[in-house]
C-alpha cells in the first residue's frame, strides 16, 4: 500500500528538510488591506510584520476551501496512492481541519484527517513522523495512528510581546488578554488540547525567554527529544534561544531546527514572538 501525507502551510518545516520527505502542502491565505495571497509563495512573514507595525493596516487569514483539499486528495489518489492521511493545525485555531474533513467525506474513506491540536513545527513534527511511516510502507491505519501518537508527544510553548493580536483574532480569551495588558507583563503561552492557554507571566522579555527555556526543558521529560525554535524577523533571538535549550538538554537532544514562523501565524501573534516546540521521541 502507498499512503500519501498531506499537511498545510502552517507546519513551517525547516528549509533543510525541503525535498527530504514526501509531503503535499495545502496553503492558507493571508489578506493584507484587501490584497490576498497564499502563505509561503505570495505573502511573506516580513510583509505581515510590516503591516502589523502599521497600526492602520488590516491583516486577516483564511483557511483553504474544501474544494482545494478535495483536488489535492484526488490528484494523489489518481497518481497511485491507495490512501491519504491529512494532518492539520488545531481545529480550535482555524477552520482548516473542518475544510479537510468536508473534502474527505466527499472523496471517500481512503482519506483520513487528523487534528494535530497545535501548529508550527508542532504540526510539522507530526507530519514528518507520518511521512516516515508512509515511506516505510505503512498502511493507512498505521500512518494515521503514527500521526495521532506524535500529536501526544509534542509540546508547543511561545512568548509574545503583546496579547493584543491573539485577542483580536479570537485566539485567546479577552480576560486573559486584559490581564496581560493591565499588568504590563510578558506572557508565556502554550497549546493545550488545541487551545492557546496562558502558561506563565514575567516582567521582562529577558526573563520571559529564560522561562521559556526552563519550560521547554521541563516539557522534554527524561528521554531523547527534537526541538524547533520559531521567531519572527529576529534570527539572533531565535538562535540564542536554540543555543540555550540545546545546552540544557545536552546529549538528549537529537535534532534542532531554527525556523521563522510563516505569515498566517505571524498575523495572529504579532512581532516579537519566540517559540519552542518539543517533540519527545
Amino acid at each position: 500500500m502507498t499512503v500519501a501525507v498531506v499537511t498545510d502551510s502552517t507546519a513551517y518545516l525547516p528549509a533543510e528538510l525541503s525535498g527530504t520527505y514526501d509531503l503535499t502542502v495545502v496553503p492558507l491565505t493571508v489578506v493584507i488591506n484587501g490584497d490576498s495571497g497564499l502563505e509561503g509563495s505570495e505573502i511573506t512573514p516580513a510583509q505581515v510584520a510590516r503591516a502589523l507595525h502599521a497600526r492602520r493596516s488590516d491583516v486577516s487569514t483564511s483557511r483553504p476551501s474544501p474544494a482545494q483539499f478535495a483536488e489535492a486528495y484526488r490528484k494523489l489518489l489518481d497518481a497511485g496512492a491507495d490512501g491519504v492521511v491529512s494532518i492539520h493545525l488545531s481545529a480550535q485555531l482555524s477552520g482548516t481541519y473542518d475544510a479537510a474533513r468536508l473534502a474527505a467525506a466527499e472523496v471517500g474513506d481512503q482519506v483520513q484527517v487528523v487534528d494535530s491540536k497545535t501548529t508550527g513545527m508542532g504540526l510539522g513534527f507530526v507530519a514528518l513522523g507520518a511521512a516516515t511511516v508512509a515511506r516505510a510502507g505503512g498502511s493507512l491505519t498505521e500512518v494515521r495512528r503514527c500521526a495521532v501518537d506524535h500529536t501526544a508527544r509534542t509540546s508547543t510553548l511561545f512568548y509574545v510581546d503583546s496579547l493584543e493580536f491573539l485577542r483580536r483574532g479570537g485566539r485567546i480569551g479577552a480576560a486573559e488578554a486584559l490581564v496581560g495588558t493591565a499588568l504590563s507583563v510578558k506572557p508565556i503561552l502554550h497549546v493545550v488540547d488545541g487551545a492557546i492557554v496562558m502558561r506563565d507571566k514575567v516582567r521582562t522579555a529577558g526573563r520571559a525567554l529564560a522561562k521559556l527555556v526552563d519550560l521547554a526543558v521541563e516539557a522534554s521529560g527524561t528521554g531523547e527529544v527534537d526541538i524547533a525554535v520559531h521567531h519572527l524577523g529576529m534570527p539572533d533571538r531565535g538562535a540564542a534561544l536554540a543555543d540555550a535549550v540545546s545546552m540544557r538538554l545536552g546529549d538528549r537532544l537529537r535534532d534542532c531546527y531554527l525556523t521563522e514562523i510563516g505569515a498566517v501565524v505571524a498575523a495572529h501573534v504579532g512581532p516579537g514572538v519566540a517559540g519552542v516546540v518539543v517533540h519527545r521521541r
